[in-house]
């Protein structure tokens, strides 16, 4: 597999350069504080062909049609809401914590009645910008997607739209947030605009990196370690799943394409489609903030980082990887987590009712 892969060249010659001494503020805030200065190291660039397959983040992944800064808030206050689900204890932030890089850190998520989920809760943070929803890919969008856990048994359990329309409309507030949302609607309130709401809310989830600061030209954003895990990412063949603005969500992969996946409970897509050719291909995740959104894959088997490159390695590539790739690897991976919108995702004042 190597040998095929290193057909793609990854090192461009240059010349030695020293590292700044100067610590550099990381992009939460707080200094990295060295112990010591930096040693010299020969500066180690990418090949601009590999750079060439990704994109630094948008600031918002907007809709042909761009929202009203009335339908985000109104789906800022139904992300939060637990009054959309049956028993009054389960928002959309209950398994997607944005304080959390937008998942729950649990191998599946708890729902109604206390009932696991089946599958992993991925993180809504750039899903906005995924060729489709949920890891079997059965929703087009993140409208679409957003509409759907509300009415899951096992997750919120409403009974029907109709009931959530219902609870919407007792309460004044959302009845007059809708209205400012949604004006010249002759309903306002309804499902498919609390989809919408949502939606246009999920759309300005982004998490700008140092990772994006690499690819609009700073060459010291990455460290030369970080570097090096790059090329060893690239050159081992990650990146033919794994990339894009997203590093990911923008196709459908069978797991364990070279080695059979231990747990073959979960077919994936095939419990959408029926077809055999999509018996355990799931969509391939984003890999954007992967250093705060264990534990990994669909079914959550894997609670290290460390742990998952090495599963992937195994069974997408047939390759043993050594603990200095990994960590490598792993290094360059960290340099993904960005920065939360803390203030776009404080918790609004929800209007009182029911």
């Amino acid at each position: 597999m190597r040998q095929l892969i290193a057909l793609f060249p990854l090192l461009a010659a240059c010349s030695p350069s020293s590292a700044s001494s100067d610590p550099e503020p990381d992009l939460t805030g707080s200094a990295v504080v060295a112990s010591a200065p930096a040693p010299a190291v020969a500066q180690e660039e990418v090949n601009p062909r590999v750079l060439r397959r990704f994109k630094s983040v948008r600031s918002r992944i907007e809709t042909a049609t761009p929202a009203s800064a009335g339908m985000i808030d109104l789906g800022r206050m139904l992300f939060f809401d637990k009054r959309l689900s049956k028993d009054h204890d389960l928002s959309c932030n209950s398994c997607h914590r944005l304080d959390q890089y937008g998942v729950d850190n649990q191998p599946t998520s708890i729902g109604a009645l206390g009932k696991r989920g089946r599958r992993n809760s991925p993180s809504v943070y750039h899903a906005a910008g995924h060729m489709r929803s949920f890891w079997d890919g059965r929703a087009g969008s993140v409208e679409e997607q957003a509409k759907m856990p509300i009415l899951n048994r096992d997750e919120m359990a409403m009974a029907s739209p109709s009931v959530v329309v219902a609870t919407l409309h007792k309460i004044p507030g959302y009845v007059e947030a809708f209205a400012a949302a949604f004006p010249g609607a002759k309903d306002p309130i309804s499902y498919d605009h609390l989809g919408d709401a949502l939606g246009a809310f999920e759309r300005s989830l982004v998490t700008p990196a140092r990772w994006d600061k690499f690819l609009d030209g700073k060459a010291d954003a990455l460290t030369a370690g970080e570097k090096r895990g790059l090329k060893l990412f690239a050159d081992i063949g990650c990146v033919t799943c794994h990339t894009g603005e997203f590093l990911g969500g923008s196709t459908f992969q069978k797991v364990g394409a070279v080695l059979a996946w231990p747990n073959q409970s979960d077919q994936g897509r095939f419990e959408v489609t029926n077809l055999d050719s999509d018996r355990m291909m799931f969509k391939v995740p984003s890999l954007r903030n992967i250093a705060k959104t264990a534990p990994y894959f669909h079914d959550g088997s894997c609670q290290t980082l460390d742990e998952a490159v090495r599963v992937m390695a195994k069974h997408q590539l047939g390759e043993s990887l050594a603990d200095a790739e990994v960590a490598a690897i792993v290094s360059w991976l960290g340099s993904l987590t960005g920065v939360l919108p803390l203030a776009y995702i404080e918790e609004p004042q929800l209007p009182p009712g029911v």
